[in-house]
């Protein structure tokens, strides 16, 4: 038989400030039931608010629902991230996301944990200058 998680069965749960600036609030939606351990969640980013730096030992895919946001690699220009976007952020990059300024945004976050049951490293914040470089518009 499978499994049925019905919406709200599960608690929204507000970002840690060691992992988010801003208000951040994380809905989980499922754990796999197994071999492999894949989690996601809904992350919702109110204007402003962002993930620390933080990598994936498995990557992580983002797909984005609603609002406006940013993301941005390491050594890589920020992009804008919009509905119906699918951001794949490979294994052991360091990378972060959130909102803009003006403009809250939801997505949602699928990664795996590894043999380790590790799903994700979190690292320091981002700065005001790193969230406000310059846009890759280009993309």
């Amino acid at each position: 038989m499978s499994d049925l998680q019905r919406n709200g069965s599960q608690a929204s749960i507000k970002g840690s400030a060691e992992n988010f600036t801003g208000n951040a609030r994380h809905e989980p939606l499922f754990r796999s039931p197994g071999p492999a351990a894949v989690y996601s969640a809904s992350v919702t980013f109110e204007p402003g608010a962002r993930s620390h730096w933080h990598t994936h030992p498995c990557g992580q895919v983002l797909i984005v629902t609603s609002g406006l946001g940013w993301t941005q690699c390491e050594g890589e220009a920020k992009i804008e991230i919009r509905p119906g976007d699918v951001v794949t952020c490979p294994p052991g990059k360091r990378h972060w996301h959130g909102a803009t300024p003006t403009t809250p945004v939801t997505h949602i976050a699928i990664q795996q944990a590894d043999a380790n049951g590790k799903v994700v490293d979190w690292m320091e914040e981002v700065t005001d200058v790193q969230y406000n470089s310059p846009l890759d518009t280009t993309r």
